[in-house]
């Protein structure tokens, strides 16, 4: 926020969003701004259909008097729109934008297909689901969308995924964008793209953790990345590679897709355990397909699962130890009880107690919809930022 005094509108919006500051009185103590000044400000934020007033707060004076008129941020008053892609599917929804869930999809959507073609048929995914939600197509304020690959934040352009044939330095941005459009007959409308364990993290640690200053999601499907959120915020490194635990090398033999031996993807990974469960007969060709296994209680797929979780295990014991997370998760398609024993022996067996003695080790609270979560709430703190407040009011004309 600026200095005391010299508040923006944004500003007040962020504190009333926050819950740090909820009524006129509380603004303006907090920013230093007078009655008018903050009413000024306030007025704008209502004429743009972003704040509304709530019921009376208690009255603080012991003389009594009306309560204080509280104030809220309106999450009805557009909504965004996420998309999760994976190897082989994909999930969308249209959330509000306090994250609820008003309609979802999910279907076959080859990641392998290119980005022109699978980001023209998530437009069309959009237009439908919008339609489903019975909210018109302008009232979509932005797109989020989760890869499994490195993502540039700047420019939204993954970078050399082994996973995502095609696609490397592709201006997802602008293709997303203008698919929407093309199904909707809209204008341009922005789109921020993360890679997937960094918005699963994301949307876990806001709606589950909210407190946990260092949070860390691994996923485990057709391929291993972790996502990590630092003082709320997502870390990537300086050009979006922090988390990509899947290519630390472990000393196996195995070709991994990223073009090396002995990744750890390449040995503990969904697709892994799929590959060996094949070489057995067992018929499984994806980590979702160790998945349906791992339900029906496979005794050979359980013990792959095992087995990789230990080697995962391994692995995050020096992660562990470098961040000293309060919550490790394990998610994806392995993540269930039989992977899970397994990160917890290796991990507790090679991490100094003094990392894991406040450590929660659990699993995902939202399943597949931590990235649709995620992805929109990227959205929302993009298109609210203070700063960007700024800049749509006065494209509005308030």
């Amino acid at each position: 926020m600026t200095g005391r005094g010299q508040a923006r509108a944004g500003d007040l919006l962020e504190l009333v969003r926050s819950g740090r500051a909820t009524t006129r009185g509380a603004l303006q103590q907090v920013t230093g701004l007078s009655r008018a000044t903050v009413g000024q400000r306030l007025d704008r934020l209502f004429r743009a259909g972003w704040l509304r007033e709530g019921a009376g707060g208690p009255v603080d004076s012991p003389l009594g008097g009306r309560p204080s008129i509280t104030l809220e941020f309106d999450g009805e008053h557009a909504v965004v729109l996420a998309a999760d892609l994976d190897t082989r599917h994909a999930r969308a929804a249209v959330l509000t934008l306090t994250g609820e869930i008003l309609a979802e999809r999910s279907g076959v959507l080859l990641i392998e297909d290119g980005p022109d073609a699978v980001l023209g048929e998530l437009g069309g995914w959009f237009a439908e689901l919008l339609q489903k939600a019975g909210r018109p197509a302008e009232s979509a304020c932005g797109i989020g969308l989760a890869v499994p690959g490195p993502v540039d934040s700047e420019t939204g352009r993954v970078v050399q995924p082994p996973m995502m044939p095609g696609w490397d330095g592709y201006d997802i941005r602008g293709r997303l964008s203008r698919a929407f459009g093309e199904r909707t007959g809209t204008g341009t409308i922005p789109v921020l793209v993360d890679n997937d364990a960094n918005l699963m993290a994301y949307g876990e640690q806001r709606t589950g953790y909210p407190d946990c200053s260092a949070f860390v999601l691994v996923k485990v499907s057709t391929g291993i990345g972790a996502g990590v959120v630092v003082g709320g915020s997502v870390f990537r490194g300086i050009d979006g590679g922090a988390g990509d635990i899947g290519h630390i090398r472990v000393g196996a033999e195995a070709l991994c897709r990223c073009g090396s031996y002995g990744c750890l993807a390449a040995v503990a990974s969904g697709g892994a355990v799929a590959r060996r469960l094949a070489e057995a007969g067992v018929p499984a060709a994806s980590g979702s397909d160790v998945r349906e296994l791992l339900a029906a209680g496979h005794p050979e797929a359980v013990g792959l699962a095992r087995e990789a979780g230990r080697r995962v295990g391994d692995v995050l014991a020096t992660v562990v130890t470098l961040l000293n997370p309060g919550v490790l998760m394990i998610a994806g398609d392995l993540a269930g009880t039989p992977f899970l024993t397994g990160v917890r022996e290796l991990l507790y067996q090679r991490a100094l107690p003094r990392s894991t003695a406040h450590l929660d080790v659990v699993t995902s609270r939202l399943g597949e919809r931590a990235g649709l979560v995620g992805a929109g709430a990227l959205v929302v703190e993009y298109l609210y930022a203070p700063e960007r407040v700024e800049e749509r009011l006065s494209a509005m004309g308030v």
